[in-house]
């Protein structure tokens, strides 16, 4: 008997807190109106303000802050509040969903792990303040001990929040755990910083300034925000200039149409496979969207653009006319050493350009095959690794091609 998805059993978790809060708020009635509509307003605003993109950890962290706030606020404008967890929870995810609508109507619909994620971080918090705050536990406490607690407190959910999206991303993708949950921890030195700073400084303010230190304090989180989304935009420029001059070989007719594109996305994956995360890959996937941009110096261009078959010393003349090519475009330094190494012996080569190298050759053999044509290419290049290329790289790529069934990725 198998055990339920890592994707399943959050989902099924936060489901069940889910009902469990909004129904036990429904009974019980709702506690301080005015600072659960604040609360709920603050959520609101952040996931209207919401954006999604590649690379983007936390899409929405003025309302992550606002719920993580909430969540340990025990004190408004000195007087204790009487809200528990189950409030906390009901108020967030009321909020959450409301905010939702907008993105559903444009067509950009939340994933379900998002709304998971927010529901079980935010409980986490909520269940191991409110309980011990409602008996006292945290009242004789003040000063910079009530501060070092909450901070303790935000530290925790945030650590509660990266185990959670590193498992849901191993259940949807499959990657190894442990390079996902480093990436979510590295994560948690910019923006999700922020948030647990945010988040501690609103909960404080509140209960000594009350409700109104809710705007004062929340802007600069929104503002980082704003300039956060005009970062990735700048990014995703920067990424589509340069698969448009990964297509030169393409438009010259020197390589096939979607070449550079197949290899970055095989390589990408296989990447992941072996642990590299963040920065890496993106070396990774620019450096197999400009590997064979050093054909453009060639006066004969190469049958079908395949390099895989020629001598080796073609090969590394290719490679380092494209590194010197990457480097005149103003392209990242580790991007042209990954081009210009991927044509050396695979013992001296750093584990990008090995994945590069291997990549390539699959592709390069797989494509004009036949159907039997992936387990072909595999073969030969398991039969090659003695000396052209890493068995680690190999395995990792048969265990990717594992996962689609041996198909190439698709064109484009």
């Amino acid at each position: 008997m198998s055990l339920p998805s890592p994707t399943v059993l959050i989902r099924g978790c936060a489901f069940l807190l889910a009902l469990v809060s909004l129904a036990v708020t429904l009974l019980t009635g709702l506690h301080e109106r005015g600072a659960a509509l604040a609360f709920g307003a603050l959520v609101l605003l952040g996931e209207l303000t919401r954006w999604t993109g590649e690379g983007v950890r936390e899409a929405a962290p003025l309302g992550a802050a606002g719920a993580l706030s909430y969540a340990l606020l025990g004190e408004d404008a000195g007087r204790p509040t009487h809200h528990g967890a189950f409030q906390v929870v009901a108020v967030v995810l009321a909020a959450s969903l409301l905010g939702s609508v907008p993105h559903i109507a444009r067509g950009h619909s939340p994933t379900l792990d998002h709304l998971a994620r927010r529901t079980l971080t935010v409980s986490f918090a909520a269940v191991c303040f409110q309980p011990l705050y409602g008996v006292g536990v945290f009242r004789a406490w003040g000063g910079p001990a009530y501060a070092l607690v909450l901070l303790a407190l935000l530290v925790l959910s945030a650590l509660c929040d990266a185990l959670l999206a590193a498992a849901l991303a191993h259940g949807r993708t499959r990657w190894p755990f442990g390079p996902l949950l480093r990436e979510e921890l590295r994560g948690l030195l910019g923006i999700g910083s922020a948030v647990c700073a945010t988040g501690a400084v609103m909960a404080l303010a509140v209960a000594v300034a009350g409700l109104w230190a809710l705007p004062v304090f929340s802007l600069p989180l929104l503002l980082t925000q704003l300039s956060l989304r005009r970062y990735a935009a700048v990014r995703t420029t920067y990424r589509q200039t340069i698969a448009s001059l990964a297509r030169a070989t393409e438009v010259a007719g020197y390589t096939p149409a979607g070449h550079a594109r197949r290899v970055a996305a095989l390589s990408r994956a296989v990447g992941r496979d072996l642990g590299l995360a963040g920065p890496e890959l993106t070396v990774l996937e620019y450096a197999a969207l400009m590997h064979d941009i050093g054909q453009l110096s060639l006066v004969d261009p190469v049958p079908s653009g395949a390099t895989a078959g020629l001598p080796a010393e073609e090969q590394r003349r290719i490679a380092l006319l494209g590194g010197a090519v990457v480097r005149q475009t103003g392209v990242d330094a580790a991007v042209a050493v990954v081009v210009e190494r991927q044509a050396d012996p695979c013992r001296d080569q750093p584990l990008p350009a090995r994945i590069v190298r291997a990549v390539n050759a699959y592709e390069e053999k797989a494509r004009d095959a036949g159907p039997g044509g992936p387990l072909t290419a595999l073969e030969e290049l398991r039969l090659g690794t003695a000396g052209d290329y890493a068995p680690e790289v190999v395995d990792a790529l048969a265990r990717v091609l594992a996962r689609d069934c041996l198909t190439l990725p698709v064109p484009g």
